[in-house]
């Protein structure tokens, strides 16, 4: 169990938010991305736009191999376009150094994968709290606020468990809180809930809405389930390079459920 000092305390999440300009905290125009392979050339997008304003819950669907996670990969500047400008957090994504991308993504960014990805050597209190000893913080700092987090993600009571010790719905949380402990500005989640059963997938993506509007995040989810997509304020439609908005009676004529 963890316990948490009147110190530890003031390292509480911050609930709240300055107010921002209505500047899109994302824009993309003209992006392109070509990959080299056995068979030649393959090119994922053709002249890509996209805008993302403060606060904005974007989800993005669209079929296997359309290229929706390799798009969420160049916004967090884990990749690089061919061709194009992306701008996010008022940062020129696509000019980054490697150095710079890692800084950049450290600060700015936080992200969550299908799988958990957590250290199965560390406990869920030291995974959350890996982001800020990466950046230099202390570490009895570092702890505290992490601890904060796993309270924000109801897991108050599992810090010293390991990865193997927790359900897949609270490795997930556990990503989560990893990915928000930097206090980022955006939030990209990669299918967060597409390894869970729709119960416990259901109870993630509530977190992620309340997580949303309680830290005043601007967040783009990549998902094949549009029952979870309907629910963004905004979505989008990843097909033949570009991105579109999804028809209503598309949205509600598919199925759920992974494509």
């Amino acid at each position: 169990m963890i316990q948490t000092s009147p110190a530890a305390a003031s390292q509480a999440p911050r609930s709240t938010r300055e107010p921002e300009s209505r500047a899109p905290i994302i824009q993309v125009h003209g992006l392109e991305k070509t990959y080299t392979t056995a068979r030649g050339a393959l090119t994922l997008f053709h002249g890509l736009d996209l805008e993302v304003y403060p606060g904005e819950f974007v989800a993005i669907v669209g079929q296997s191999g359309a290229g929706k996670s390799t798009l969420l990969h160049i916004l967090g500047a884990l990749d690089t376009p061919t061709a194009g400008t992306v701008h996010c957090a008022s940062t020129n994504v696509a000019g980054l150094t490697q150095r710079e991308a890692a800084a950049f993504r450290n600060s700015k960014i936080g992200y969550v994968w299908q799988f958990h990805y957590l250290l199965p050597e560390f406990t869920a209190l030291e995974n959350v709290a890996m982001p800020l000893l990466a950046r230099g913080d202390a570490k009895r700092q570092a702890l505290a606020t992490a601890a904060n987090w796993l309270r924000e993600v109801d897991l108050e009571d599992r810090g010293d468990h390991r990865p193997g010790e927790l359900s897949g719905g609270e490795q997930q949380r556990v990503a989560l809180a990893r990915a928000l402990v930097g206090n980022p500005r955006l939030l990209l989640a990669d299918e967060p809930t597409g390894d869970l059963d729709e119960t416990t997938a259901g109870r993630v993506f509530d977190l992620l809405e309340r997580l949303h509007a309680s830290h005043g995040l601007t967040s783009i989810v990549v998902t094949h389930n549009l029952d979870l997509a309907a629910r963004c304020t905004r979505t989008l439609r990843l097909e033949s390079g570009r991105l579109g908005a999804l028809e209503t009676t598309l949205q509600t004529g598919l199925h759920t459920g992974k494509g």
